[in-house]
């Protein structure tokens, strides 16, 4: 009795796996032209209807949605230009590890806008990551911002990027 329960548990995880596998194969590359999709729309000048796709896909966790939604508040595409809105959805993407969004939130903290004040110390941050995720602007963003920092606030930033690194790109 136990041999039977054991090979219809071991049956029951192996159908479950390839559904699961079915299910993976055929998600990321429907995503994908979905995302294709979306930024086609863009390029027509279709941004409701782009909008309406990336919301979709963010919906979904995807973090280039995210960004490009934030591109759109950003720049004011078929939605009224909101800073505070685009900075959140930069967010979203950043902290799933989008070095794009992550150089976007860093340009936002550095010029200040969305919010009070400029952050100079949030911005070196996310420029870091930025440059760490691999965003090939990055690195110039850094060398820009990092003669206008004190040696405190290049330390303060520092120790922020150290914190988020370990967490975000724990193997680079």
């Amino acid at each position: 009795m136990h041999h039977l329960y054991t090979t219809c548990m071991t049956l029951r995880r192996t159908f479950h796996g390839f559904i699961l596998a079915g299910l993976m194969a055929t998600s990321s590359p429907v995503f994908a032209a979905d995302l294709e999709d979306a930024r086609d729309l863009m390029e027509a000048g279709e941004f409701v209807a782009a909008r309406a796709q990336f919301e979709v896909l963010a919906r979904s966790g995807n973090a280039d949605a995210e960004e490009w939604i934030g591109v759109m508040y950003a720049l004011g595409l078929g939605v009224a230009r909101d800073d505070e809105r685009a900075f959140e959805w930069y967010l979203r993407a950043s902290m799933k590890g989008h070095p794009g969004a992550q150089s976007g939130i860093g340009w936002y903290y550095e010029l200040g806008r969305g919010m009070p004040a400029p952050d100079l110390v949030r911005a070196y941050l996310w420029y870091a990551l930025s440059a760490i995720g691999g965003d090939i602007d990055a690195p110039d963003s850094l060398e820009a911002l990092t003669p206008r920092m004190s040696a405190e606030q290049r330390a303060r930033a520092q120790v922020l990027v150290d914190d988020y690194k370990v967490w975000m790109y724990p193997f680079r």
